[in-house]
């Protein structure tokens, strides 16, 4: 097939790409390469060095003799030039990353969550409506996120996307129907994928699109098995207080000897997948498409839950490095249980990797390899949901102040 990746110089997207080419697609990546943008706003870069996604591009081709690829769009800004792209080399599949990913980012400002919203909901709406403009008949598969379910505890486990409900009609009847799990974001971030949600459904009904949606767990681990093939193929690693993610953050924490920080009673459950699941997810979803007509098709894409303070005292064991429990910057339930159905994906071959010890000790290394490249002052997360929330200072083991909210 011929394959777009839209965000596919990201965290997911690169490793993604990487995949896809190797079994065999024609991997077209298309990305204005805005998260390299925001490292330099944040004064802050990917903890593994990482090459321009042309050195990358090239790098893969002399490794494998494929090629993958680049193309410098906005799709969110750019819908015209998007539109001609799409209409010229019409793909078979599109898989859309182009957002704004990191929940904490979206809510560091009013100018975070404009930015937040105006990118993620105008590159889906504009993705949605040049596919219909143009005739492109692909069938388009999203990274979402399981945080459009919210993260209370509701003494039931979350379905895949649908809710089945009874509703009584006027003559007393009571009527089946599939709807929409009721959304209920935590942030500007999870509030856009909720919005995505909408557009899918609507399009999907009146155009007739095929759209998958993943509503994907929190992702941890480094390498995949393409990433591994070239040091120069390495996926990014993010360990600030916004774009890093809870368990790689405590594994790069551990690494330099700084405090695992938990942030709060540490009682919130997520779930949890390893990127190389995630791409496995992501090639599954492409070769199990929906029928035009049909509703959206939305896949659970995550293996396993875990309490926050779980994985802190687990890395602890581990590295016998200490925790640090600190306020929480994040407007949320101070403990909640996560019992998320996730069938569809099992029933189609995925064989989980879960998380153990060894895949830990291998991203630990990843860390300490590259620990000189850490800048100790952007581990704390000082994104905070609210403004009453009043800063608190620690010390890390070499004296320096450590914040957790602002």
């Amino acid at each position: 097939m011929k394959i777009a990746v839209l965000g596919g110089d990201g965290f997911v997207g690169w490793p993604t790409s990487l995949h896809l080419s190797e079994q065999g697609h024609d991997v077209h990546i298309l990305d204005n390469l805005s998260r390299r943008w925001i490292d330099t706003e944040l004064g802050v870069q990917s903890l593994t060095p990482m090459d321009s996604i042309q050195e990358r591009t090239r790098i893969w081709h002399q490794e494998t003799g494929r090629r993958i690829h680049f193309h410098l769009i906005d799709i969110a800004r750019d819908y015209d030039v998007f539109k001609g792209w799409l209409a010229e080399h019409k793909p078979d599949a599109i898989v859309h990353f182009a957002e704004q990913r990191a929940a904490p980012y979206s809510m560091k400002s009013d100018r975070h969550k404009n930015y937040t919203v105006n990118n993620n909901v105008n590159a889906t709406h504009n993705l949605l409506n040049a596919m219909v403009e143009t005739g492109v008949d692909a069938h388009l598969v999203h990274l979402g996120t399981m945080g459009v379910y919210g993260y209370s505890t509701v003494g039931a486990a979350i379905p895949e996307g649908y809710l089945p409900v009874g509703i009584e009609t006027m003559d007393g009847q009571t009527v089946k129907q599939d709807i929409l799990y009721p959304a209920n974001p935590g942030s500007i971030y999870h509030m856009t994928k909720c919005l995505d949600q909408l557009l899918f459904q609507f399009y999907a009904k009146n155009d007739g699109l095929r759209v998958t949606d993943l509503h994907q767990g929190i992702v941890w681990g480094t390498h995949t098995e393409q990433t591994r093939r070239h040091e120069q193929l390495i996926n990014r690693f993010d360990y600030d207080g916004d774009y890093g993610t809870v368990l790689n953050r405590f594994l790069i924490q551990a690494a330099i000897g700084f405090p695992l920080t938990v942030h709060g009673t540490g009682g919130q459950t997520r779930a949890f997948i390893h990127i190389q699941d995630s791409v496995r997810c992501i090639d599954l979803a492409l070769q199990n498409p929906p029928e035009a007509g049909d509703k959206v098709k939305i896949f659970n894409q995550m293996t396993e839950t875990h309490r926050v303070k779980d994985l802190a005292e687990l890395v602890s064991r581990l590295t016998g490095t200490d925790v640090a429990y600190l306020p929480n910057p994040r407007k949320e339930a101070a403990e909640n249980d996560l019992v998320v159905h996730n069938e569809q994906f099992l029933s189609l071959g995925l064989n989980p990797i879960t998380l153990e010890e060894g895949l830990l000790e291998e991203v630990v290394e990843v860390a300490r390899k590259y620990a000189y490249r850490v800048d100790r002052s952007r581990i704390p997360a000082v994104s905070a949901w609210t403004k009453d929330i009043e800063p608190t200072i620690n010390r890390d083991p070499e004296g320096k102040s450590l914040k957790s909210a602002s």
